[in-house]
Formats: structure tokens, sequence, C-alpha cells
């Protein structure tokens, strides 16, 4: 731990929650890292991750963006191409796009989507999307069809966010960027806190958010109170 991150453990109580907005403005204040650190939520849910009727894994629209440059690469048929570059897809998932990822790793962009036709062609490369959080899936809305590739390439690279539980069951969303005007970063965080409140599983008995902690890329982790 550097210098700088521990005085900025020195301004709170670390074992106190703090309502979403005070603990998103303590956040802001100990983000001074020399670039634009991002503002993450993490969830500790009382999941059972080993069943998969307890998965939490879904999408969430943040009003104000991510902040981030988003780079799509949209699986689709050769005559529907266009359809994708004009929604503002930076790369189209052809053979040889196919082929690079498969024999060369190559993974310069930061999302896909996919028409259900092309699933077959992009089966090969899974392995090595899937353990990345890149391949499509029906679920998050990244599997459809032709008429919807548009609206889902301009909500991916408006904002809208995948999210999943990890092996652990927890969750770790970015909400946006330190730079973000306080208001802005707060709407983007009550929306992640809705979407994930929405997505309690039934077969989950007790509480199903235990903790949660706001926390820029560089800063101390500040708990939340009252998202249960």
């Amino acid at each position: 731990m550097g210098k700088r991150y521990i005085e900025a453990t020195k301004t709170f109580d670390r074992q106190t929650e703090y309502p979403l907005e005070e603990a998103m403005n303590m956040v802001l204040n100990n983000a001074k890292a020399k670039f634009d650190e991002t503002i993450e939520l993490h969830f500790r849910l009382g999941i059972d991750p080993r069943h998969s009727d307890q998965q939490v894994r879904t999408t969430v629209m943040l009003p104000n963006g991510t902040g981030n440059t988003v780079r799509v690469l949209a699986f689709v048929d050769e005559g529907e191409e266009s359809v994708a570059t004009e929604a503002g897809a930076d790369i189209i998932g052809n053979d040889e796009v196919i082929g690079n990822i498969r024999d060369n790793g190559w993974l310069d962009f930061d999302t896909t989507v996919a028409t259900p036709p092309m699933m077959r062609k992009i089966g090969p490369i899974a392995r090595i999307l899937g353990p990345r959080g890149l391949m499509p899936s029906p679920k998050a809305g990244t599997v459809v069809p032709v008429d919807d590739i548009a609206r889902v390439i301009s909500e991916l690279k408006a904002g809208r966010v995948e999210f999943r539980n990890d092996k652990t069951g927890n969750l770790h969303i970015p909400c946006g960027k330190a730079s973000f005007a306080p208001e802005a970063l707060l709407e983007n965080l009550t929306a992640v806190v809705d979407a994930v409140q929405a997505q309690r599983p039934d077969s989950v008995k007790g509480q199903y958010i235990k903790r949660v902690v706001l926390t820029s890329t560089m800063g101390p982790g500040i708990k939340v109170e009252g998202i249960y």
C-alpha cells in the first residue's frame, strides 16, 4: 500500500457503513491518481454460485455512460455487415477476425454482439472469449436478431454494462469515472444498485446482499449502508 492509500484510509472509519452519496463523496475526495480513476461498486452476495439457479447475470444501462470508449465487435453474416457498421460497430467478426482470435489470441475489443446464426461459427473461440467475459450471450442480451443489432450496439457504446457474479458470489461493477459530476455519478450508482436488487434469484433464502463497498481504482473501499 502506498503513502497516498494509507493517508486516504485515515479520512473515514473502515468499519462504518455510510449512505451511498456520502460514501461516493469520500471516494471522490480520495481519488487523486494522475489518471481518471474508475469508480466501482462491489457486492458480496448471499448466493451459492455452485448452483445454476443462483447465478446473477444481467446488464444495466448507465444513465451517464461509463466514461470509457467502448470497442464493439459484431459477429454478423456477410450481408448484415453494413447494419452493424452504421450502428457504430468498430470491428466485424468475419472469418479472418475469428481466425485471428483462435490462432493468435487477438482481443483488441471491449465487448461483443452476435446474431443467433453466428453462434455456431464462434463456438471454436468460446474458450478464449468466455473466461474474459467477451462471449456473446442471450442472457446478457448480446445475442439478438439482426433487426436488434443496431439498438444493442448503440446501447453498448452509450454505457450498457454487463455484470455477473464470480466464483465466490461477488459482483464487481464499474459505474463511471472520478471526473464525472457528482450528480451524474450518483445516478449511475443508483442505477447499478437498482439493477442488482432486481436480480435476486428466487431460490436464495435469507439475506441476498450481504455487503456493498464503493471504491476507486487506486483508493480504499468504503462500506455502503442500507443496500440489502
